[in-house]
């Protein structure tokens, strides 16, 4: 290499490592205030309210990362954000109090929990056409599309169950018991198992799922319960989970005793209980996984935990009664 072409290689070198990183963009729904608010990962400032339908809860980002969708509990809608414009660009007809939704990798169907009709609707997210209704059990809530987009599982809050879709023929093939008013629910990358948080029975349920090509087979293998000096059981509420990156780890917020739970997937047991706000009931990791973003309900903010250290560094206030959390990379 000449002298030139090596000077050139180093400028541009160090051109190249001063380019700053781009901030994720962390949206947070608030349930009392319908509105959505935007916090820039860097700053931790907010760089957006945007407002949406009566009570947004569930929301989630499409593949793509170019639209957010939010359920809108009492408007009986499904706003659908432009994460470039962040505002409300579309909705779709979602039919009546839409909880939690879950998206295919490729985005092309949405899978909507209608808590009053004991319906999961499956409908395609570019035209809102509606593609299925599948009967499940009372108050659905949770959902989650399997890796392989074969699957889908829905919670039911009131039947205390796991119900499991066929995606292809948009069928209901399996339901599995789990404890009292299941929330969410997530399969591990290798889908070999599928975790289900319970509310009241405050327990999370391991299901096996090795025989993939049988629902119906799956069964309870494991449940795990939590407990904390000081704090009563019924406070130890587990609500929303979230899988680290490598699956190693699932971090649950615990409601009313103010807690995360972090819980070694191997081993299943918990590994450290970290202090925040109060009634945390989502949280999400951020694009590195280096940080965790979890909604405290009661204290109106947003608590930033570290995933090496396991320590709460910072909180940062949003909007009333912050539900879920989703980040664009």
């Amino acid at each position: 290499m000449t002298r030139i072409s090596l000077s050139v290689a180093c400028v541009t070198a160090i051109l190249l490592a001063a380019v700053p990183a781009h901030a994720a963009k962390i949206f947070v729904s608030n349930e009392k205030d319908n509105t959505i608010t935007v916090i820039d990962s860097e700053t931790l400032e907010t760089i957006k309210t945007i407002k949406t339908a009566r009570r947004p809860r569930g929301i989630v980002l499409s593949p793509d990362s170019k639209e957010l969708f939010v359920a809108a509990g009492d408007g009986d809608i499904i706003d659908v954000i432009d994460t470039g414009k962040m505002e409300v660009v579309r909705q779709l007809e979602s039919g009546p109090d839409p909880e939690l939704m879950a998206i295919d990798s490729k985005g092309v169907a949405i899978y909507i929990a209608n808590e009053d009709d004991s319906l999961v609707t499956v409908m395609d997210i570019k035209s809102g056409d509606v593609l299925g209704e599948v009967p499940v059990g009372v108050e659905p809530e949770g959902m989650i599309v399997s890796p392989d987009d074969r699957y889908t599982a829905a919670t039911s809050e009131s039947t205390s169950m796991a119900h499991i879709i066929d995606n292809k023929s948009i069928k209901l093939v399996g339901n599995i018991l789990v404890d009292s008013r299941p929330r969410e629910a997530k399969f591990t990358q290798d889908m070999k198992e599928l975790w289900v948080s319970s509310e009241i029975g405050g327990t999370i349920s391991v299901i096996d799922t090795s025989d993939w090509d049988n629902p119906a087979s799956w069964k309870v293998v494991k449940k795990i319960g939590f407990e904390v000096p000081g704090v009563r059981p019924e406070q130890l509420q587990p609500v929303g989970m979230d899988f680290n990156k490598d699956d190693s780890q699932i971090w649950v917020p615990l409601g009313p005793s103010n807690r995360v739970a972090v819980i070694d997937t191997k081993s299943k047991e918990v590994i450290e209980y970290v202090l925040v706000g109060q009634r945390p009931w989502h949280g999400e990791f951020g694009p590195d996984f280096k940080k965790y973003y979890v909604a405290n309900g009661l204290t109106n903010d947003v608590t930033i935990i570290d995933a090496e250290s396991l320590k709460a560094e910072k909180s940062v206030p949003v909007g009333r009664l912050p539900w879920g959390v989703a980040i664009m990379p």
